[in-house]
């Protein structure tokens, strides 16, 4: 909170209140995972709110940490900016039904938060921001239905004071009216009440309302699973995922850091990459009854608005739970079809889908959960940039999480990744700088399902192979983790990307489709030609030393490449064993390591 004590709110109050509410939401995601009945049972919701709140959070703190880089680390960034970007944030980064609800909530809030004049706004902007994300909320869903969380958004921004200057007190109202009409919504909604719970979008919604409140200084938040009402769980609540005797510990959580600001500027790491071109994620959720269509369809799409238009009437002909959010020539579309290609095919006409996830609600449904006492003693979590790599992982043992382009995943994502390989012991590889700070987290909540976890700190997809490579299941655990890290530190590592735009390097400027040489993360080399760029960061790395190179070509990567960096080494590298892996869809144009 800032020197206002709550009365007004300004980027910093914004920022508490997405940091709040991600902690809020933290808690209570099993929770509203276990109470998620409709529109279909699938066990998400709790985790989908989770992870767009995340996307959100992370684009503030971006703006914050590029305003500290750029200006007087003593003030704050302009609330216009702080409000643009939790907009933008939980619009890319939605996920399902709900979180492309809440993203656009918060849209709505934002647009009022944007126009106002000030570097503060008062209660009654603020309510004016809750009535105008309700506005947005029902325009972007097809066939809006009570007794879901769009009727509990509507109570709290009805019960918003109209002529309230004190914004802690327009937020309680707000909060209060929520969690009384989340109370009533078993009784408007025949799914709820047969299940003898309340609607989980709404659940996660009052846990938004009481994070803002507190970020207010006006109380709520308490929200720890200890606090929840009797009557807020469900009559038959799924046994309890995970349990065992893990101690919970966090071993060696790394170098943690925050998530860098995003833009031109310096070019570091693969900030101004581009990594590879496809980008259709498929995967599976349980909880499926066989009724309604069978497929979720999201993505993000580039498009005017009369084109948008017309494709909500395609897909509300194609499917149901159809929400379309956004504006300004991004949208994010959430629809449930039988025909997923033709929800895709009519994005295609519409503009340019990317980011493209179809989710299969039955594929799991058949798969009966390990029971508890069915745990392995360890396992290897691993975020895997690339299908070839996945495989790779995948044959090593590891379960992978994917790492798409431009789309990190979130620490619900790690948690729930953790849940599955159901183990007492689990070994973590970000293979990401960016992602380190998130991999501790997602250790820290691993506690709550009894679970041991180490993050090894590895930037690369091949540390996390050097890793793998010494990883002895039958060692102890500290011993395990302690040469894993050795192995991964030893591990020096390069990429190859496409420049997207033109920026400032520590090597000079780079224009839009230069091919960058990165080593450990700099970039050391700006050229056009891919062969010549791969051999001088080989050089380069070579030059201190090494036994062993390991090369991961991607998608884009020419197929000659690979047999001519080999002759290379064999030439000019004695005694230099290479590896050679296809790194394929979503992969970088070329990793490598040197151990």
């Amino acid at each position: 909170m800032s020197g206002n004590e709550g009365r007004l709110l300004d980027a910093t109050t914004l920022r508490a209140w997405c940091a709040t509410a991600l902690d809020a939401l933290g808690r209570a995601r099993e929770e509203i995972d276990s109470i998620n009945v409709y529109p279909v049972a699938d066990g998400d919701t709790g985790t989908n709110l989770y992870l767009t709140t995340e996307a959100a959070f992370r684009a503030v703190e971006a703006v914050f940490e590029a305003y500290q880089e750029d200006a007087d680390a003593a003030s704050a960034p302009a609330l216009k900016g702080v409000a643009r970007a939790m907009a933008h944030g939980a619009l890319v980064g939605a996920r399902g039904n709900s979180g492309t609800i809440l993203a656009q909530l918060l849209r709505g809030a934002a647009q009022v938060l944007v126009e106002a004049s000030g570097e503060a706004v008062d209660g009654v902007v603020l309510a004016a921001a809750l009535r105008r994300a309700v506005e947005a909320a029902y325009e972007a869903v097809a066939h809006p239905v009570e007794g879901t969380v769009l009727t509990v958004a509507s109570a709290a921004a009805g019960a918003c004071p109209a002529a309230e200057a004190d914004c802690r007190v327009v937020a309680r109202a707000a909060y209060d009216a929520a969690r009384d009409a989340l109370e009533r919504t078993p009784a408007q909604l025949a799914a709820l009440g047969r299940a003898g719970v309340v609607d989980a979008g709404g659940r996660g919604f009052v846990a938004v309302l009481a994070a803002l409140v507190a970020a207010l200084g006006g109380e709520p938040f308490a929200g720890g699973p200890a606090a929840r009402p009797e009557r807020w769980q469900p009559r038959h609540p799924e046994p309890p995922r995970g349990g065992g005797s893990g101690d919970g510990d966090v071993a060696r959580p790394g170098d943690a850091g925050g998530d860098a600001a995003s833009g031109e500027g310096v070019a570091r790491g693969g900030d101004v990459g581009r990594r590879g071109s496809g980008d259709v994620a498929c995967q599976d959720t349980g909880e499926w009854d066989g009724s309604g269509p069978g497929y979720e369809v999201i993505y993000l799409l580039d498009a005017e608005d009369d084109a948008v238009a017309r494709l909500r009437a395609r897909l509300d002909a194609l499917g149901e739970s159809l929400v379309v959010v956004g504006g300004d020539g991004l949208w994010h579309v959430h629809v449930h079809v039988d025909d997923a290609g033709a929800a895709v095919e009519a994005g295609i006409e519409a503009g340019r889908p990317h980011r493209v996830r179809i989710t299969h609600f039955a594929s799991d449904a058949a798969r009966p959960a390990p029971a508890s006492g069915e745990r392995v003693p360890r396992a290897i979590v691993a975020v895997v940039p690339g299908e070839g790599l996945a495989e790779l992982y995948a044959e090593a043992g590891a379960a992978t999480v994917p790492a798409r382009p431009g789309e990190l995943p979130g620490s619900g994502e790690l948690v729930d990744a953790v849940r599955r390989a159901h183990a007492h012991e689990v070994v973590l590889l970000p293979n990401d700088a960016d992602l380190h700070h998130t991999a501790a987290a997602a250790a820290r909540d691993a506690r709550h399902l009894g679970v041991r976890v180490a993050v090894i700190p590895t930037r690369s997809a091949v540390q996390g192979v050097a890793a793998l490579a010494v990883h002895e299941a039958e060692r102890r655990f500290d011993e395990d983790v302690v040469a894993m890290t050795s192995a991964a530190g030893a591990t020096r590592y390069a990429e190859l990307a496409v420049a997207e735009h033109r920026s400032w390097t520590s090597v000079g400027i780079c224009q839009g489709g230069d091919v960058l040489g990165l080593i450990d993360g700099d970039v050391v080399v700006i050229g056009q030609d891919v062969a010549a760029i791969a051999r001088t960061v080989l050089d380069r790395m070579l030059a201190a030393g090494g036994e062993m190179v390991t090369l991961v070509l991607g998608e884009e990567c020419p197929s000659t490449l690979a047999d001519e960096l080999e002759r290379h080494v064999r030439a000019h590298h004695l005694a230099v064993d290479t590896v050679v892996y296809t790194g394929g869809r979503d992969a970088a144009l070329l990793l490598v390591g040197v151990e």
